[in-house]
């Protein structure tokens, strides 16, 4: 018996199995259906991985339609960004790209007969009007004094509103449910607003606008979708999304609501994410700090680790919070079996090979990927004023101390056993030189009478070695849960001051001269870098930490597997 016959299945796969079971549906059918208000984040990618999974997973198609009801906040830099991020995740809607817009005028037509049913009326309350006409969660709702228009009064209204007679928030159109419901969501839910906005798609055919509330089941309905996959904040909303679709009577189809992913040390809130950008707190939505997967792409995550993290955090009913520390494991489990290792020296400090001679440049093979054995080898040169990591070093070295100190032997990896026998000093009393010999028998970094040297060290040859400017990210909160603030401060509060730090002048390896923007490699004792693809070119070469190489998760999956076994 397979792996995926004797895995659980989660509720929404119970669900449309039931359905196809019991001959509800015959297929399947999802859609993703973002607003082009901003960009993708990480949350959303659970989202993606779910509408596109299941329907992949059963044989169906899943759609890509935007919620485009908003002119006011969205832009067509946001549709463009959308669908290169989940082109970049990996999933494709083939020929089924959509928008709300592409039914505007089906759904006004169904706002009328919606009014000739005599389930919606023109309401002249003003919003803040509607807000306390709406009663609370224990107390009921009032009906509007425009609830018991004629039918002929609505319906000329709404044409004028359409026309363009009313100027903004003058009127609007509301379904006529049930001031008293227990559900907030059915007194009376606004269905469409006067907006004098111009939209991206249909310029200024339209001053009115259909909630989104009221345009998402009847879009799910025209496409054909079977199952409307929805974020748990949206339960409350489905006997709405529902009353709609009865009302009309046309094909429904099934809600079935999951946790939306929740990450610490940051925030997923698209509002938030703007305020972040807006007040310059980032460099913009792209930034590699932010969750959103473009900066997360431009960091150096890969989809494959981006889909595997949300495989891991499943579905779920009740919400809950992923450890971010997850996310970077499943980068690190992905990036350790295919990125190149190179070397590259962050905080250079030149080691002067006295015995080596002058002039002298060998090639020393250095793995590409211990993990892959198909990556083959490279040259990298070696010559005799090299440069290695500054905290390699120590005057007074600690105890247990493996790395370079005053008469130490440690190895250079790949290369030479070396001794230090003199530290250079600056007047402020910094090393800023190591003098230090080399046993040339012992090339490849064995010793051929067999003593044990602990210590291997990164390098790079100083006349060989490329100039790069490396910036450290990290967590873009110093809390793991941002928004927890005591009363009169302020979230943004509670950023991490040091989730940037820009290395200049450091020294790497001279093959990374030519990498592309968007290649990822691991620096060997340090992390795995990404070539930034904004602001790295051959002229200036940047790159960005995406991850430490220190992986704590990794200790944590262990310990529960020993535990399990």
């Amino acid at each position: 018996m397979s792996t995926a016959e004797t895995t659980p299945k989660d509720f929404i796969r119970q669900a449309i199995e039931e359905d196809l079971a019991s001959g509800r549906f015959d297929h399947v059918h999802t859609r993703f259906p973002p607003e082009p208000n901003g960009y993708l984040h990480i949350g959303h990618a659970k989202a993606i991985s779910i509408d596109f999974g299941v329907a992949e997973e059963y044989g169906g198609l899943c759609n890509l339609r935007f919620d485009d009801t908003n002119p006011a906040k969205e832009e067509q830099q946001y549709v463009d960004q959308i669908i290169e991020d989940i082109r970049w995740l990996g999933y494709d809607w083939g020929d089924r790209l959509y928008y709300a817009s592409d039914y505007f005028e089906q759904l006004y037509q169904w706002a009328e007969e919606l009014i000739r049913k005599g389930k919606a009326y023109v309401c002249d309350l003003s919003p803040d009007e509607i807000r306390q006409y709406r009663g609370t969660l224990t107390e009921p709702g009032k009906d509007s004094p425009y609830r018991n228009r004629s039918v002929e009064e609505n319906l000329d209204l709404f044409r004028r509103m359409r026309a363009g007679e009313f100027p903004d928030g003058a009127r609007t159109l509301r379904a006529k449910i049930d001031m008293a419901s227990p559900n907030m969501n059915l007194r009376d839910p606004v269905m469409y607003r006067i907006l004098h906005r111009e939209h991206q798609r249909t310029g200024n055919k339209w001053c009115i606008y259909p909630m989104y509330d009221y345009a998402h089941g009847q879009s799910d309905s025209i496409e054909g979708i079977t199952h409307s996959l929805c974020s748990l904040e949206y339960e409350d909303h489905r006997p709405l999304y529902e009353w709609f679709l009865e009302a009309l009577a046309i094909y429904a189809p099934r809600q079935i609501e999951f946790a939306r992913l929740e990450l610490n040390y940051t925030v997923l809130s698209k509002r938030r994410l703007l305020r972040l950008v807006n007040e310059g707190h980032v460099s913009g939505w792209d930034d590699p700090r932010m969750p959103t997967l473009a900066g997360l792409r431009r960091r150096g995550y890969t989809p494959e680790a981006i889909r595997d993290f949300c495989e891991r955090v499943g579905v779920a009913k009740t919400n809950s919070i992923a450890d971010i520390g997850l996310l970077e494991h499943c980068l690190r489990q992905d990036l350790n079996k295919r990125a190149p290792r190179r070397f590259g020296v962050l905080r250079p400090l030149k080691v002067v090979l006295l015995n080596y001679p002058e002039g002298l440049v060998e090639e020393m093979e250095c793995i590409n990927n211990p993990e892959d054995a198909s990556a083959g080898t490279r040259l990298v040169p070696f010559s005799r004023e090299l440069y290695i990591e500054r905290d390699d070093y120590r005057q007074d070295p600690p105890r247990k101390w493996h790395r370079l100190a005053p008469g130490r032997e440690v190895r250079l990896r790949y290369a030479y056993l070396i001794t230090c026998v003199d530290a250079i000093y600056d007047e402020n009393g910094q090393v800023v030189e190591l003098h230090c010999t080399y046993d040339p028998a012992t090339r490849g970094g064995d010793a051929p009478d067999g003593r044990k040297v602990k210590g291997t060290l990164h390098w790079v040859s100083a006349a060989h070695s490329v100039e790069a400017e490396v910036r450290l990210y990290d967590r873009l909160f110093a809390v793991p849960n941002p928004l927890d603030v005591a009363e009169g401060q302020d979230w943004i509060d509670n950023l991490n001051p040091n989730s940037l730090q820009v290395l200049m002048g450091c020294r790497l390896e001279p093959s990374l001269a030519a990498a592309p923007p968007g290649s990822i490699y691991q620096f060997e004792r340090q992390g795995y870098f990404c070539v930034d693809s904004k602001d790295s070119s051959p002229a200036r070469l940047v790159f960005n930490r995406a991850v430490s190489l220190r992986d704590t998760w990794a200790k944590i999956e262990q310990a529960q597997q020993q535990g399990e076994e």
